[in-house]
């Protein structure tokens, strides 16, 4: 396979073709010189997972990149979890190889329009996603992840929460608590898109596997699977079922790492081509290219920033 350097990369103008081994060594050594590190997302691309020095979800790469000694991280996922990273390590400088690599879901809800909402339930408290912006994470009372929402939920004060911005989250959450909770419209499209004549259809082709969905998922998709998994609790399960063939139910970016690391265990996409564009937008060359060119850095404002930790480190605390 040949790739093809970055501009900044040429050698007097001309371009230069190279292996991608040259361009993996490459990485090592600006890593190297620019004391950084890669952390890379569940769904992006496998060349990029296998220059990565960490995978794993949106909130655990953000907690990891808190803890580590390196000055610059590389965050090969979509504009909120840089923005997370930002916010939970504003000394280091956090990098993302695309900064046009966003989320629709996150953009579903803005501060202003979460501000005016609020208005109309005065008193009730807001669970948000942290699959937010951190303008919206800031209007908010306390964050959940997709593992957690069930205990973040059952936490907070009060008997009718507010929930942004996923509606396919909060009414799984919903099945687990008698609170009241009031979802924002808003929705992973990659995972709506998921319906239930896919994983009839999958299962008629592999009877005897396993269904596991992501709580993002359309209610009834998760009445039809056998276990609703994060995906970082989906790693974790790939590694200790004894299931041959698991029909998997979110972004297929993760199908490449449960393969890499369960080779002896099929795992299948319950409807094919389960992409999200935003995600498949950064690659070896633009974290190249990121790390040549310090590009693009994640800033948030610190008004912001402190506002929208507070909402993360309350959830942290339970």
């Amino acid at each position: 396979m040949l790739l093809v350097y970055p501009n900044s990369l040429k050698n007097e103008g001309e371009r230069k073709k190279v292996n991608k081994s040259e361009i993996e060594n490459r990485i090592e050594q600006l890593k190297k010189e620019r004391n950084a590190v890669i952390i890379a997302h569940n769904y992006q691309i496998g060349e990029v997972q296998d220059v990565a020095d960490f995978l794993g979800d949106s909130l655990q790469l953000s907690q990891e990149a808190a803890k580590l000694e390196e000055e610059v991280i590389v965050f090969c996922g979509v504009h909120f979890m840089a923005e997370t990273a930002a916010i939970l390590s504003p000394d280091k400088t956090i990098l993302m190889p695309d900064i046009d690599a966003g989320c629709p879901m996150a953009d579903m809800i803005t501060a202003s329009e979460l501000r005016d909402w609020k208005k109309q339930y005065p008193g009730r408290k807001v669970v948000c996603y942290v699959n937010t912006s951190a303008e919206v994470k800031a209007e908010c009372d306390i964050c959940c992840t997709s593992s957690n929402a069930v205990q973040v939920v059952k936490a907070v004060e009060g008997n009718e929460i507010l929930f942004v911005p996923d509606k396919n989250l909060a009414a799984y959450v919903a099945r687990f608590t008698k609170k009241k909770i009031i979802p924002w419209d808003g929705y992973c499209y990659v995972h709506n898109n998921i319906r239930l004549r896919h994983v009839r259809e999958k299962k008629e082709q592999f009877p005897e596997a396993e269904v596991w969905v992501h709580p993002e998922c359309r209610p009834e998709v998760i009445d039809m699977a056998d276990k609703v998994l994060s995906t970082g609790k989906m790693i974790k399960e790939a590694k200790i079922t004894t299931k041959a063939d698991i029909l998997i139910g979110t972004e297929s970016g993760i199908i490449y790492r449960m393969k890499k690391e369960n080779p002896d265990k099929n795992f299948h996409p319950i409807k094919e081509l389960t992409h999200c564009s935003n995600m498949k937008k950064i690659n070896v060359r633009k974290a190249l290219a990121s790390l040549e060119d310090m590009k693009y850095k994640v800033d948030v404002p610190q008004e912001i920033s402190q506002r929208a930790k507070g909402a993360i480190e309350r959830m942290v605390r339970l």
